[in-house]
């Protein structure tokens, strides 16, 4: 092998890896240091118990609900199944800030249940405060909960199946002895990355969290900072938010790998589907499921459909970079989760896990708020808005896309690695006869993600930006603040489309260049 094949093996990965790991724990050391000796008021214990709150309340509700759904997913076939499991992966691209303004379209003082209520002389409900923080953390990870716990339904062994239908095994029986001991060893790893995800919550509660009772650490950093420019009050936030998802994120490692039930035969054999009320039961908890995740959505383009010919200036070129930067982040993300994967299939890489792991432990704000007292003494924040949000995003997503990878690489590495060595492929022609057509999928899907999540951001660009570097979540966030509701459906819709358009052009271009 060559010097440059060798740089390329060893010397790439690791400098990538260090890069990541400066990434995040520079801004961390810096929160840590601006922020050691600072004294937490009650407000701010008020806002910590606030977050660990509702995301405990968000991972339970959406774990417990999501148990019928799955089940019914896992024992029924009908017209449409496919499509509805597809459906429940697209909460996971939706901007939240999207999801916030569905809810309110359907929730909230002028929204259709309100409307509904009035009708018939009944007094409305409020959308905002504790009940609004969890309705949305429910339609946004309801979905994600319901895929996880069907991979576990997925799992369990043909045999064991059709061992307890020779049996005679009943509907109860059949819960008792194969789907508890799933549950049992599932839910608990469902729940905890549910509750991660919740604990780092920021759009969501910026629009729905309904005054100080209900204001989360992010959004009481976001505050520090943005309007009363206390740095070191910010600073104790992040160092305290850092501390609890780093808790949260341990306990997820350890008990996210389910125990299944032994090995098979890969065959596949589906739960016996007990007819009865049990059979409208669940066709009951798939329609309301189908309805509580589609009505937001439909709401939203209902209402945001008619202002599309009369937006506000600031839509269109706040789209353009949002555009922007989610090509890049994409772009930058996919080729460093590449380079970190391929370096962990050839050889165990304890700093290249690391790299890959640490940035789950933060949160956007968290760097944000670092890179911010970073690049202040130096150079205007706004002037590095963009930058620094694709820095941030590319640090965020690199995590999501090592793992899609991971396993794909390994295979690659195991079935064509030797004979690849063998014949002196390495380097540009390995990847590109190679690497990159037998992992055109996963590159396809991940980049997907990577650019959705990037297009849908609210969080480090809330700090940084000013009129001429907001993106087009921002731009919707503002139109909210300032009650202009149909104005920011109709931003609301051009998010949504561009994302769904960005995730399926990559994901598309992926499926279309695999062997």
């Amino acid at each position: 092998m060559t010097a440059a094949g060798r740089w390329t093996v060893t010397l790439l990965p690791a400098g990538l890896a260090l890069g990541l790991l400066l990434l995040v724990l520079a801004p961390l050391a810096t929160v840590a240091v601006r922020g050691s000796g600072m004294g937490l008021g009650p407000a701010d214990w008020a806002a910590i118990r606030f977050t660990v709150l509702q995301a405990v309340l968000s991972a339970l509700l959406s774990t417990v609900l999501a148990v019928p759904v799955a089940r019914a997913l896992a024992r029924r076939r009908f017209p449409g199944r496919g499509l509805m499991i597809t459906l429940m992966g697209a909460p996971f691209l939706l901007p939240a800030v999207v999801a916030a303004l569905g809810l309110l379209a359907v929730f909230g003082g002028a929204g259709m249940l309100n409307m509904g209520l009035q009708s018939v002389g009944l007094p409305p409900v409020s959308i905002y405060g504790l009940h609004g923080v969890l309705l949305a953390h429910v339609f946004l990870n309801l979905p994600l909960a319901t895929r996880m716990i069907l991979q576990g339904w997925l799992s369990i062994p043909a045999e064991r199946i059709r061992l307890a239908q020779s049996l005679g095994f009943g509907p109860a029986q059949t819960f008792r002895h194969l789907e508890v001991p799933m549950l049992r060893e599932v839910l608990p790893g469902v729940a905890l990355v549910i509750l991660v995800i919740c604990l780092t919550s920021f759009a969501v509660v910026l629009i729905l969290g309904g005054g100080p009772r209900a204001t989360t650490i992010e959004l009481a950093i976001y505050q520090a900072v943005r309007f009363d420019f206390d740095l070191a009050r910010a600073a104790g936030l992040a160092g305290v938010q850092v501390l609890i998802c780093a808790l949260a994120t341990g306990l997820a490692f350890l008990v996210a790998a389910p125990a299944g039930f032994g090995t098979g035969l890969d065959r596949q054999a589906a739960l016996e589907a007990p007819r009865g009320w049990r059979r409208g039961l669940d066709a009951a908890v798939l329609v309301l499921a189908t309805l509580f995740l589609v009505a937001s959505l439909v709401a939203v383009a209902l209402r945001g459909l008619p202002g599309l010919t009369d937006l506000p200036s600031a839509v269109l070129p706040a789209a353009g970079r949002s555009i922007a930067v989610a090509l890049v982040s994409a772009l930058v993300t996919t080729a460093t989760a590449l380079t970190l994967a391929l370096s962990a299939a050839r050889r165990p890489a304890p700093l290249v896990e690391a790299a890959a792991t640490l940035p789950l432990a933060t949160s956007g704000l968290v760097l944000g708020t670092g890179l911010f007292l970073i690049v202040r003494p130096f150079v205007s924040p706004m002037q590095v808005a963009l930058p620094v949000t694709v820095l941030v995003n590319v640090a965020l997503t690199v995590p999501f896309l090592y793992r899609i990878l991971l396993p794909e690489a390994r295979a690659l590495a195991a079935d064509y690695g030797r004979l690849a060595d063998s014949l002196g492929l390495h380097g540009w022609p390995r990847l590109r006869w190679l690497i990159l057509p037998r992992l055109a999928r996963p590159l396809g899907f991940g980049a997907g993600i990577a650019a959705a999540l990037s297009m849908g951001d609210l969080g480090v660009i809330t700090l940084f930006a000013g009129e001429r570097q907001a993106t087009l979540p921002l731009v919707v966030q503002q139109l909210t603040g300032a009650y202009r509701i149909e104005a920011a459906a109709s931003a609301s819709l051009i998010l949504v489309v561009l994302s769904f358009a960005l995730f399926w052009a990559f994901d598309a271009g992926g499926r279309r260049a695999a062997p």
